[in-house]
């Protein structure tokens, strides 16, 4: 008898304490206003534009004269900048106010199909360089530090290569240098793009791309779900139902989602370069990649470099950011390897000291 009412009993409980957090979740979703999901709202004030793409200066956050010469952070084409930003209390940028340094900021703008032509040329050889001048210009310097991140690290790279003058030190995050080394990693969940693009024929690479002008913002964001396919159907679920009712969880959940859909369109000629020159080619490993009419050496890089790469990163695996360390000619050159994912190394709230002050110590002392 008391098996058959614990039997029936228990299933009634599981299904009340699910309707109880489901209705909580739901009053919590309908409190929340679309001005409560802001990114990226650490105040800035525009110091130059060239066509779509803007430079922005972070105003400090403390007082007295930077700790360090300026940064400017470099994100990719691939998703948005605002992910160094994502909330107050998960922001590299606010860490790095925090601590004196004086920030700058590429904003790459939204590519639309007047841009497909554009190239690793226009994004490294131009608009970078731009950048890079005017902030020299404003400091009466003649170079400053460069912050890669992503497909951001490889502009870095590859500007730090061919100017290596005008970068006084270098810092690369989850940045892929060696696109075959996906096949060293013994985790079978890393390398899916990799994989992915390989599998690709260049005549279906070119042929997408020129039938929409650029490479889709949601191609790529299709690609990302289908990395890791389950999370991406219980997400909205039963991981919501889980954090609806709790405000904190909620609003950090949709902050990262807002960032995940802002995914802007990548040009079509850099898209192409990105996919088959080095995805598929692996040119810059081999020293066959080309920017302004010149092949790239590495070896060029000869200022103090950080490597920041994530140990879980199934999306850039770690020895294809590991691999930049036996391609320059830097004698001074830093590892800094984290407990994270991909861009667990900004969003997550345990890393938040751990990365801002190892990059801040690093800058320090050079």
């Amino acid at each position: 008898m008391n098996q058959s009412v614990e039997q029936w009993f228990g299933p009634i409980s599981d299904a009340l304490d699910f309707s109880e957090r489901f209705a909580k979740g739901v009053e919590q979703m309908g409190q929340i206003n679309i001005s409560d999901v802001e990114v990226g709202t650490t105040e800035k004030e525009l110091i130059a534009q060239f066509d779509k793409v803007k430079l922005y200066r972070y105003k400090p956050l403390k007082k007295g004269k930077p700790k360090t010469e300026p940064v400017l952070i470099v994100y990719g084409l691939i998703g948005r900048y605002t992910m160094i930003d994502l909330q107050e209390d998960r922001s590299l940028v606010r860490n790095l106010l925090m601590r004196g340094v004086d920030v700058y900021v590429v904003d790459w703008g939204y590519p639309s199909r007047a841009d497909q032509f554009l190239s690793f040329d226009d994004y490294v050889a131009y608009y970078l360089d731009e950048c890079v001048s005017r902030i020299c210009d404003k400091h009466s310097l003649t170079c400053i530090n460069l912050f890669g991140v992503c497909e951001g690290g490889v502009f870095t790279t590859l500007y730090a290569a061919k100017n290596p003058s005008r970068v006084s030190n270098l810092i690369v995050s989850i940045t892929p240098i060696d696109f075959a080394a996906d096949q060293e990693d013994d985790d079978p969940s890393h390398g899916f793009i990799n994989l992915w693009t390989r599998n690709l024929a260049d005549d279906d690479i070119e042929s997408m791309i020129d039938a929409y002008g650029n490479l889709p913002g949601e191609v790529m964001g299709s690609v990302f779900q289908a990395i890791t396919p389950i999370r991406s159907m219980t997400k909205y679920n039963l991981d919501l139902l889980d954090i609806a009712a709790d405000d904190k969880k909620l609003l950090n959940f949709l902050r990262m989602e807002k960032w995940l859909a802002d995914r802007p369109h990548h040009p079509g000629t850099a898209a192409k370069q990105w996919l088959i020159d080095l995805y598929k080619e692996n040119q810059l490993i081999k020293g066959e990649f080309v920017l302004a009419g010149e092949k790239v050496d590495l070896k060029n890089i000869t200022m103090p470099v950080l490597n920041v790469y994530a140990e879980r990163d199934h999306i850039i695996p770690p020895p294809c950011s590991k691999a930049l360390k036996n391609h320059i000619g830097s004698k001074d050159y830093t590892e800094l390897e984290l407990p994270s994912g991909h861009v667990g190394i900004y969003v997550s709230s345990k890393l938040q000291d751990v990365v801002g002050d190892n990059i801040f110590d690093w800058l320090s002392t050079r």
